[in-house]
């Protein structure tokens, strides 16, 4: 059985356990539960990216002296930031492992839902009367058009708040890269827009447990 069979089928079997309480949105429903449930396991690496963000932003007084000691040297202070953070374990993408290990699991949802390979009846399930199968393009009006609004809302909040938040964060004297990382949080919004109603489902899911998860981790 592929990886999309296998899938479709957990996905159904999750569907049809919730559909006394979901009723024609129970393969959404599904999709939720689903996303929670590979967040849930992914959360012991978020908590050690947070340890790696905490461990950056501990690391801010003697970075901001690198700043001084080699401001006319950039090569030099890129040399001695990076020798800082291996040093202290504190890598600058640590905070991008958890969405690099569930982008498998994202693109089989997108395959899924876009090819109907191995979907079984999925496709013909709906969220309030918007097809999972379906693109934002075909569903703009009416209550399906209205599913897509407030998924792009939610999205767009999180993005935005996401943000804010990881601009704050980031220390004097940061790399480049590290301050162009923030941005790829409107990168979901963009995505969302692209992909059928079931992978945007995920993504808006699972960015909104992300926002709430590092809240927690960050008090």
């Amino acid at each position: 059985m592929s990886l999309f069979s296998s899938l479709g089928s957990l996905l159904t079997t999750m569907a049809d356990g919730l559909d006394p309480l979901f009723g024609a949105s129970a393969a959404a429903a599904a999709i939720v539960l689903f996303t929670l449930c590979v967040r849930a396991a992914l959360h012991p690496l978020a908590r050690a990216a947070v340890r790696g963000e905490k461990a950056r932003a501990a690391l801010a007084p003697k970075i901001t002296e690198l700043g001084r000691k080699h401001r006319n040297d950039p090569e030099r202070m890129r040399r001695a930031m990076a020798e800082l953070q291996t040093k202290e374990g504190a890598s600058p993408l640590a905070g991008c492992l958890p969405t690099l290990v569930q982008l498998p699991v994202f693109f089989l949802m997108y395959h899924l839902f876009s090819t109907g390979s191995g979907a079984g009846d999925l496709l013909g399930h709906t969220l309030a009367g918007a097809p999972l199968g379906a693109h934002w393009g075909g569903v703009l009006s009416g209550g399906p058009g209205l599913v897509y609004l407030g998924l792009f809302a939610l999205i767009a909040a999180v993005a935005t708040w996401t943000y804010l938040r990881a601009r704050k964060a980031i220390v004097p004297g940061a790399p480049g890269m590290a301050r162009v990382l923030p941005l790829l949080s409107f990168g979901t919004l963009v995505t969302a827009a692209v992909v059928p109603l079931a992978a945007a489902l995920y993504l808006a899911t699972s960015t909104t447990w992300t926002a709430v998860e590092r809240a927690l981790l960050h008090r």
